[in-house]
């Protein structure tokens, strides 16, 4: 395989018709047959992959070229969540423009040369894949979300995912409720992932707004913890975080054993094994 069949690849894995704007193939490469995969691989592992006689490096989140200035771009997929659960179009939208304008400004301070540069002079094929991958975990976490019926415990919830995916039992950081009870009911639930970055406060507060008890991210930052806390604790509503490197996981690891059943030697770094 080449660098551009493996991205193919993932595409169809995803069910995704285009490549989204966070995943690029920095530095081309054919007759792929050792690849080394991980979330943040740098410049120490593409030195050592060169060492090591690997063909080509596979991180997960974007690691330069366009694909680390197109964050804003793949944040709008939020908006076809929010009106997918219900919201109304105008809400979602406003829901996520600050954030997009957040990201268009700080993009602009990204250096995107640095790590394609290196790959280049050290002679490796470099690539990224980060939407496809969070789409697979994204399907993943929804269908084992749906699997239980909305009496269930956000306890249940966490009991629930930690039997369906290894990445889970094996992580070093648990399922946390950070808004809600673990006694509350799980209710409408949501799995908001694969779209660049948790949506934070706005969307969550959408979600809420609008029908949905449970929202699940993969991280969240303290500031839009705390904002929902003083908003909904006591209302019902929950937001579950899953834990980001787990969760990343649990969208790379099927595409691991896909390559693999390609013929293709892959081992991975930092990823939490199922």
């Amino acid at each position: 395989m080449n660098t551009q069949q493996i991205l193919d690849f993932s595409l169809r894995l995803a069910g995704l018709s285009e490549v989204p704007a966070d995943t690029a193939v920095y530095v081309p490469g054919e007759n792929v047959r050792r690849v080394l995969v991980g979330i943040d691989l740098g410049e120490a592992d593409l030195l050592a992959a060169r060492s090591w006689g690997y063909d080509l490096v596979l991180t997960h989140h974007p690691a330069g070229g366009t694909a680390s200035l197109g964050i804003a771009q793949v944040f709008q997929r939020h908006v076809d969540y929010l009106v997918q659960a219900g919201v109304p179009l105008p809400v979602a939208q406003t829901a996520v423009a600050d954030k997009v304008f957040d990201e268009e400004i700080t993009a602009h301070a990204r250096n995107y040369l640095r790590m394609v540069a290196l790959a280049r002079r050290v002679g490796v094929a470099f690539m990224n894949i980060h939407t496809p991958l969070d789409e697979i975990g994204r399907q993943r976490l929804a269908r084992a979300v749906g699997e239980l019926p909305p009496q269930a415990t956000v306890a249940d919830l966490a009991d629930h995912l930690r039997r369906r995916f290894g990445e889970f039992r094996h992580a070093q950081t648990p399922i946390a409720c950070w808004v809600g009870q673990w006694n509350n009911r799980v209710g409408r639930a949501f799995v908001s992932h694969g779209a660049g970055t948790n949506g934070g406060y706005a969307v969550a507060k959408a979600f809420f707004d609008h029908g949905i008890n449970t929202v699940l991210y993969i991280h969240a930052q303290p500031g839009d913890v705390r904002r929902l806390r003083a908003e909904y604790e006591g209302r019902g509503k929950n937001l579950v975080v899953t834990g980001h490197i787990a969760s990343d996981s649990v969208g790379i690891n099927p595409f691991v054993r896909a390559l693999r059943d390609q013929g293709l030697e892959v081992d991975v770094s930092d990823v939490v094994p199922e």
